[in-house]
């Protein structure tokens, strides 16, 4: 994932080598999560299950073993490019330590950090309300009138 021109001064001048270390070296190109490989081209489902070509199977969410879709669930299949990334395990972007650090494709990555998301979401309409109120009154929802 790219990082925010506003994240970049709180990552080390040599995350490429760390990342690169985390991807690649330590989880051999794949998710350490659902175990997808790295920038290949592959059939998924929306509930989080994939066909590993490799050993002809599809496998869930977790890399483990799954049931073949049926016919309905065919229709919802879709193609995706899997790119792995080093994700900070405690949202921190200062601690790089290779224990804090797992190389997660971008489904899980985002999964992990969807707490995350929601909390800083929360956190920016809060503020977007506090300026309102504080330059244009008291903030009067459109739909409530």
């Amino acid at each position: 994932m790219p990082i925010r021109p506003t994240l970049r001064a709180r990552y080390p001048a040599n995350w490429s080598e760390i990342s690169a270390r985390v991807r690649f070296a330590r989880a051999g190109g794949l998710c350490q999560h659902c175990k997808r490989p790295h920038f290949a081209t592959i059939r998924c489902l929306p509930d989080g299950r994939w066909f590993d070509p490799a050993s002809r199977t599809w496998r869930n969410g977790r890399g483990r073993n799954a049931r073949w879709p049926d016919l309905i669930d065919a229709t919802r299949m879709r193609m995706t490019r899997v790119v792995l990334a080093a994700a900070h395990l405690d949202h921190d972007p200062a601690n790089n330590r290779l224990r804090n650090l797992r190389a997660m494709c971008q489904r899980c990555h985002m999964l992990h950090d969807r707490p995350h998301h929601v909390l800083q979401r929360w956190i920016t309409y809060r503020a977007r309300y506090a300026m309102g109120d504080l330059f244009l009154g008291e903030y009067v929802n459109a739909v409530s009138r």
